[in-house]
């Protein structure tokens, strides 16, 4: 039976992913590995409250309103550039206050994370 290197590869490959995605519980803490590496845990603080967590409705918004101001300065090709630069500013603007927003808004618990770390 001959086997195509791709097919070892791609075996090889989910054989990787599979380790890499190894997830350790508080019931791991301070297992030690022959490599070396042992599980450690911590405390984390997570907010868990958000329903845009990653603030697409504060950056759309601020590239709207910052390309619309934008659009004001100019004229010809500086405007363009004008509209362009103001909706890059605006949505950078609008992801930030909208992430401070759900910050000073947001329930937050505390979970125990555990990790496998190298030494």
């Amino acid at each position: 039976m001959k086997t195509s290197p791709i097919l070892l590869s791609l075996g090889l490959m989910s054989l990787m992913s599979a380790a890499a995605a190894q997830t350790y519980g508080p019931q791991d803490e301070g297992r030690r590995f022959s490599d070396g590496s042992k599980v450690e845990c911590r405390n984390v603080e997570v907010q868990k409250n958000s329903r845009d967590p990653n603030r697409v409705a504060g950056t759309a918004i601020g590239a709207v309103v910052g390309g619309l101001l934008g659009n004001q300065v100019g004229s010809g090709n500086g405007k363009k550039v004008a509209t362009v630069g103001g909706a890059v500013a605006g949505g950078a603007i609008g992801r930030k206050v909208q992430g401070n927003s759900q910050e000073n808004k947001g329930d937050r618990i505390v979970e125990r994370r555990c990790e496998r770390v190298y030494r």
